[in-house]
């Protein structure tokens, strides 16, 4: 099914799109950290493929296609060149990155959704293989920079519940026998647009109720994902 809704070249480079656009996000959070060039390179591989590693590990699609595809790798590379040598203007235009961004979230949750139902899982499975798929690179990233992690902080717009939405969106529409290259697309693009809704109005998710927790907003946490 996965492999029917888009031509190879297609799928290879929305694939290719989405790795890149990761792999800048964790280039210029290892520069934030002053990482050197090998720490960049690292965490723009971990946060660009470490959430499709982790979907075929558990799927069972081995060798995974990170280590299959010599473009997958060296994809991230680039972005590692880009941001050692030009990360200020990279800074600049932060916001076009995070529109990019927000386009690889949808991408890739609807994608690993699919894929994941492909290898057998069932639908509540593969939902959860295209959420982890979407925000699995972002999670690793951040706990390689030794940072909470971006999805369990409350001080950050809304992250994982647009690729919940597009993920579901995939499964419902493989349970109604409903999955094609238009209904997949409409889920990318309501993955994408509820993320730059959150982006815009600061959408977060609710915390408990009645809490008593002193905890108080980072500085600079409206850029931030959750």
């Amino acid at each position: 099914m996965f492999h029917e809704l888009f031509t190879p070249s297609v799928q290879h480079a929305l694939d290719l799109v989405g790795i890149f656009v990761f792999a800048i996000s964790g280039a210029l959070l290892a520069v934030r950290k002053n990482f050197d060039v090998f720490g960049i390179a690292v965490l723009a591989e971990v946060t660009a493929l470490g959430g499709g590693l982790f979907r075929d590990l558990v799927i069972g699609a081995v060798p995974p296609a990170a280590f299959t595809d010599l473009g997958y790798f060296l994809t991230p590379l680039a972005a590692t060149v880009i941001v050692f040598f030009l990360h200020p203007e990279v800074e600049r235009i932060q916001t076009g990155v995070n529109v990019f961004d927000a386009a690889g979230l949808g991408l890739f949750c609807v994608t690993g959704a699919t894929k994941a139902y492909d290898y057998g899982l069932g639908l509540t499975a593969s939902a959860a293989m295209g959420l982890a798929t979407a925000v699995g690179g972002g999670v690793l990233r951040d706990v390689l920079a030794n940072e909470v992690p971006s999805l369990l902080r409350w001080d950050r717009d809304l992250y994982a519940v647009p690729a919940i939405v597009g993920a579901t969106m995939v499964v419902l529409c493989i349970r109604f026998e409903a999955l094609n290259a238009f209904t997949s697309g409409l889920a990318v693009l309501t993955a994408f647009l509820l993320r730059l809704l959150a982006m815009r109005y600061h959408w977060r998710a609710p915390r408990a109720w009645n809490r008593r927790s002193n905890a108080r907003e980072e500085p600079g946490a409206e850029t931030g994902t959750a």
